[in-house]
């Protein structure tokens, strides 16, 4: 499984709003910019993530967006599910009528299990989690000379 690049710089972006989570709307193009998405790429995804409930955009000169619930109540797999849409390993897992095989396949149970633990990483993890993570790391950097 390839992730697009639709849910790695969306999922960029609600990490950058989520740091900045509390502190008023960030202008899409100072996402854009921290991130390295183009803006107009970025503003596809974030209709994406509006409409998915995930950001507010505000208007107005001190505008931008926000997310539109705090971090800790979003996890990674609502995100993954709003910008990749439903996927799975293989058609099989999802739908057992499409194999003749599908109820006696070994196979499918291993394709099954990958989709579970991909799902129950992605569900265990929220936002804030990313956030606590990149608080971290920044404060673990040093710069002695």
């Amino acid at each position: 499984m390839k992730l697009s690049t639709r849910t790695r710089y969306g999922v960029r972006a609600v990490i950058e709003l989520a740091n900045h989570f509390g502190q008023g709307p960030l202008q899409i193009k100072i996402i854009a910019e921290r991130q390295a998405i183009s803006v107009k790429y970025l503003e596809q995804l974030m209709a994406m993530l509006k409409a998915g409930g995930f950001v507010q955009s505000i208007r107005g000169s001190k505008g931008g967006y926000r997310l539109a619930r705090a971090p800790e109540k979003i996890s990674l797999d609502e995100v993954f599910l709003a910008l990749e849409g439903s996927i799975t390993t293989v058609e099989c897992v999802e739908n057992d009528s499409y194999c003749a095989r599908a109820a006696d396949c070994v196979a499918r149970e291993v394709w099954t299990k990958v989709q579970e633990a991909v799902f129950g990483v992605l569900r265990s993890m929220t936002l804030k989690d990313l956030t606590e993570k990149t608080n971290q790391r920044k404060e673990t950097l040093s710069y002695q000379i």
